[in-house]
């Protein structure tokens, strides 16, 4: 059952049920108890009437009986089946029968003892009460039958049962019409947001809300604000990528008309060199947005057991060629096995985008090198170069997307540490920065231990 409003409605009438059939049962108790009360204090007096008048000589002991019936009500209409109902036996302490009302049984009413008793009688319940006489050495029980008894409490009950159940059907309304009433701030809230276009994330009005509702509101206000900021992140992503390859694309497209009207050969190569350039530039830019759009997405890729070792050398391998062409040599010294229980194609995006950036900001003629260790707290692997480093006013925003600093070089996209954060952030590292002693920069993947499998070893030794 998915309806709140069903649900709370069916809460509500099962509790007033249970409520209302409680009160019931008590009022069915406590007006059986009252009516023993009041019957047991009428047999107690027609006793010691009856006791009482023929002590005192003014009726006759074998009419005495007879009394009691006479002063039974005689009516018709609802109240005919209490009528004669209340019968007296006059026993002799002997145990013979003087008198008795025309009710009354043959057999005794009940024992010897004086007082209130239960008795069976002819198969019939009877409830009695005995006063002994000794001056005229008689017994005198009146008693009334069980099921009169019974029967009065049933009738008073059903008189009470039968009007609480014709309300029912009306309390049953009155629950549901405040069901809805209460359920209406909900309603509203949903008809509000059902008329928004797609573009309003403004936030909703909590302050106008029941309290029971706010964190309702709360939640949907924060979820209007995070699909505000992503949606934001991702116009702007589209704008800054749009011109990102604009700039290489127009390079391109002047470099073919020159390379299509070049009056020799030299200006031609030339052309054709910068159309290669420009391509190559493009390439990259399109694979990083690739990446980073892919790790923007769900969760990817799965933890396995990954030899370190060769992932290095497959990314060495894969920029190999981009390093030869700046004459950049890649260091990668002892390259000793290490198995890693991490998620290998996210450990691989991210090194792969910190070494092609220190082959970028390299010199000529200058070493890269990528130094791996294992400690019982993190699994850290470490680029280093000798290119200008990363200015101390930049540290801050150096992760941004298509942040560029100041003395970037033209070929960069300001994407690959973007890249190589969200990736380390996925996989529940962390990404450092450190100037590297006699220039350049040091930049260090850690990964936590609950993803390695926690062997030491070290691959190379940093020398500085």
């Amino acid at each position: 059952m998915n309806s709140i409003r069903i649900r709370l409605f069916i809460i509500l009438l099962l509790a007033t049920g249970v409520v209302w059939f409680s009160a019931f049962f008590w009022i069915q108790q406590s007006t059986r108890a009252e009516v023993e009360r009041v019957l047991d204090a009428r047999l107690a007096e027609s006793g010691q009437m009856v006791s009482s008048l023929i002590s005192d000589r003014r009726i006759d002991v074998a009419r005495g009986a007879t009394l009691v019936e006479d002063q039974s009500p005689h009516t018709s209409g609802p109240t005919a089946g209490y009528s004669h109902k209340l019968s007296c036996q006059i026993w002799s302490l002997d145990g013979e029968l003087v008198g008795k009302s025309g009710s009354a049984p043959t057999d005794s009413l009940s024992g010897q003892e004086p007082g209130f008793s239960d008795s069976l009688v002819e198969g019939e319940e009877w409830r009695v009460y005995t006063v002994i006489n000794e001056e005229l050495g008689v017994r005198v029980m009146v008693g009334d039958s069980h099921s009169v008894r019974d029967r009065l409490v049933r009738d008073v009950t059903t008189g009470l049962v039968l009007p609480a159940l014709m309300i029912l059907p009306v309390l049953a309304g009155l629950i549901w019409l405040s069901v809805r009433s209460g359920l209406r701030p909900l309603d509203r809230l949903a008809g509000g947001l059902s008329q928004r276009t797609a573009d309003d994330l403004s936030a909703v009005d909590e302050i106008a809300m029941p309290r029971e509702i706010r964190p309702v509101g709360a939640a949907l206000n924060g979820l209007f604000a995070r699909v505000n900021a992503q949606r934001e992140r991702e116009k702007a992503f589209t704008s800054f990528a749009a011109h990102e390859l604009k700039t290489p694309l127009a390079g391109i497209k002047t470099q073919a008309q020159i390379a299509s009207m070049a009056p020799d050969a030299a200006t031609r190569k030339t052309a054709l060199a910068h159309i290669q350039k420009g391509i190559g530039r493009t390439d990259r830019m399109v694979r990083q947005l690739l990446s980073l759009a892919a790790l923007d997405g769900p969760e990817v890729g799965t933890t396995q057991e990954v030899d370190l070792s060769v992932l290095i050398r497959d990314v060495v391998q894969d920029l190999s060629r981009l390093a030869a062409a700046k004459n950049v040599a890649i260091s990668v010294p002892d390259p000793s096995p290490l198995s890693v229980q991490t998620d290998p194609t996210l450990l691989s995006v991210a090194l792969r985008n910190v070494v092609e950036n220190a082959i970028a900001a390299a010199p000529e003629s200058s070493e890269v090198s990528i130094l791996s260790e294992s400690t019982t707290d993190s699994i850290a692997i470490s680029v280093l170069d000798r290119g200008p480093g990363i200015a101390e006013a930049d540290r801050s925003r150096i992760t941004d997307r298509f942040f560029r600093g100041p003395d970037a070089s033209g070929e960069g996209s300001g994407l690959g540490l973007a890249i190589v954060e969200t990736a380390i952030k996925r996989l529940g590292g962390q990404l450092q920065f450190a100037a590297r002693a006699g220039g350049g920069e040091v930049v260090r993947l850690e990964v936590p231990p609950s993803m390695t499998c926690m062997t030491r070893r070290v691959y190379g030794k940093a020398d500085d």
